[in-house]
C-alpha cells in the first residue's frame, strides 16, 4: 500500500459543477473550483463518527 504522505488532488463534476477533492493525511476537503471555502473532513472525525455531526456544524457556521 502506498502511504498518504502529501495532498493528492483530483477534480470532479458533480451536477455540472467543477469541484477539487484534496486527500491529505489530515483528511479530505471538496471545494467547488474557483472557490476558497469548502467542506472539510478529518479523518479522526469519520473513523470516530463525528463525521455528521462535524458536517452538520461547518454547514451551519457557512450559512451565518
Amino acid at each position: 500500500m502506498t502511504p498518504l504522505d502529501k495532498p493528492l488532488r483530483r477534480e470532479l463534476q458533480i451536477d455540472d459543477q467543477p469541484y477539487t477533492l484534496t486527500l491529505d493525511p489530515e483528511g479530505l476537503k471538496l471545494v467547488r473550483k474557483g472557490h476558497r471555502n469548502g467542506l472539510e473532513l478529518r479523518w479522526r472525525e469519520l473513523v470516530s463518527g463525528d463525521a455528521a455531526l462535524a458536517t452538520a456544524l461547518q454547514a451551519s457556521l457557512e450559512a451565518n
